[in-house]
């Protein structure tokens, strides 16, 4: 008995969408860890003196 074919959602991303997958990651990405460097550094600032 064979296992039934793969439905088209079955599977990871196609191999041709990876690369903006990841350039959408590092489109939001990049901008919120740079926020989160600014908002612990400023809090740190305003805590401490």
């Amino acid at each position: 008995m064979t296992p039934p074919p793969p439905r088209p959602g079955d599977q990871a991303s196609p191999p041709r969408r990876r690369p903006l997958i990841a350039g959408a990651w590092l489109w939001v990405g990049a901008p919120l860890a740079y926020g989160l460097y600014e908002l612990v550094h400023k809090a740190k600032q305003l805590f401490t003196g």
